[in-house]
């Protein structure tokens, strides 16, 4: 399996990104919850704004 070389570095960051990600959300006091909020409201707004561009390709090809 080849690899390729430009993809090494965004790997490396991705894996140092999810230990200090880690890292505060164990963390002391709010982070934690403060984390779960953020990820709550991140996850919801996605969800509101996907089911819109899916109603919006639905009426743009409907036959109404």
């Amino acid at each position: 399996m080849v690899s390729a070389p430009f993809l090494d570095p965004i790997v490396s960051n991705l894996v140092e990104m999810i230990n200090l990600f880690s890292n505060v959300a164990t963390g002391e006091g709010l982070a934690p919850l403060l984390f779960l909020v953020g990820a709550i409201l991140v996850a919801f707004s996605m969800g509101v704004f996907g089911v819109l561009t899916l109603g919006g390709l639905g009426s743009l090809f409907s036959l109404e």
